[in-house]
């Protein structure tokens, strides 16, 4: 009569077979890691712009364009760290509704805002400061999209208009006086 139990060569096999799959699965997902790491650092290359505070008062902030020919940066609305979407097209720092909740920002008189994917109903709102790496700027007329989702902020004139921007190759920089 044949055994199967732990000892015997079947369920050693069984065991070794479990070892290289355990095996397989923990390479998977430390790759699946490593890949997610790799395309986060890639779309958003400002996680942590380079900024410099001059003598002089002067504060600037370098960004490089992701493969995508966007600039992304990290940053913070009163505070709280969120993702900036440049975008010389907005009027006004865009902020999805959720993040405005979470930001308890108040809403004010109600419009509709031109967006690419049509005209949409937004609420403005003021912002009681706006930091992207070294460059801080206070009470910036924002809008609530609804409509938004989740993702990055545009960042819009009402913050960029306050700033010189000059962008050479794949690279922009942007000057508070």
């Amino acid at each position: 009569m044949e055994s199967h139990g732990e000892g015997s060569p079947n369920g050693e096999k069984r065991l070794g077979g479990g070892m290289i799959v355990a095996a397989w699965l923990l390479l998977l997902g430390i790759l699946t890691l490593f890949f997610q790491s790799y395309l986060d650092r890639r779309d958003n290359p400002n996680r942590t712009p380079d900024s410099t505070v001059y003598e002089s008062g002067i504060r600037e902030v370098v960004l490089k364009r992701n493969p995508s020919g966007h600039y992304l940066s990290d940053g913070e609305i009163n505070g709280i760290s969120v993702t900036f979407l440049l975008d010389t097209g907005a009027t006004d720092v865009a902020i999805p509704e959720r993040l405005a909740d979470q930001l308890h920002l108040r809403r004010g008189r109600a419009a509709i805002s031109q967006t690419a994917n049509g005209p949409v109903t937004s609420w403005s709102t003021v912002l009681d400061e706006v930091r992207l790496g070294s460059i801080k700027i206070h009470n910036v007329r924002a809008s609530i999209l609804p409509s938004m989702s989740m993702g990055e902020v545009l960042l819009g004139m009402s913050f960029l208009k306050q700033l010189e921007l000059v962008q050479r190759g794949s690279v922009m920089t942007l000057r508070q006086y």
